[in-house]
């Protein structure tokens, strides 16, 4: 059905040294455990379950390093819930659907709080930012003298 919960249980940053020359970064993301969580909304009770997960940006050389650590609540009906437990106690496999829902989940968030700790401890941006590369100079248009910028040209 969807997710209803994310949180973080546990973060580490660690800048190990100065960043210097060309640095590369890795990222991963991995669901540790699932289990069965009793869910209330309101009055009613939803059976859920509960994605453990790990997420890694790891800098190289060693210059840092970031762990962040959390659950997912995903709702589900009582009979689904039972399926993926039983397959994940079997052979430690998810849906595609529902994986794919988690994990985008995950790396959204982590992504970007990753993002504001990598600049609060002074080590690169761990995701590939958007810039702005010239390939020529660009002009601003200027109005002429004495036309009011507000007023559309006349023609």
């Amino acid at each position: 059905m969807s997710i209803v919960g994310f949180n973080f249980t546990n973060i580490v940053v660690d800048r190990k040294g100065p960043v210097q020359g060309t640095i590369d970064i890795s990222n991963n993301v991995i669901i540790t455990n699932i289990e069965k969580a009793d869910l209330s909304l309101g009055e009613t009770k939803q059976d859920g379950i509960k994605f453990k997960y790990k997420f890694t940006s790891k800098y190289s050389p060693e210059v840092g390093e970031m762990v962040f650590i959390g659950e997912v609540l995903y709702i589900e009906d009582k009979d689904k819930v039972k399926g993926i437990l039983h397959d994940w106690e079997k052979d430690k496999k998810i849906p595609n659907e529902i994986m794919t829902n988690v994990l985008n989940t995950v790396l959204e968030k982590c992504n970007i709080q990753a993002l504001i700790l990598a600049r609060d401890v002074n080590l690169p941006a761990p995701i590939q930012l958007p810039k702005i590369n010239p390939t020529h100079t660009y002009k601003a248009d200027k109005p002429e003298q004495g036309q009011d910028m507000h007023k559309k040209p006349k023609k």
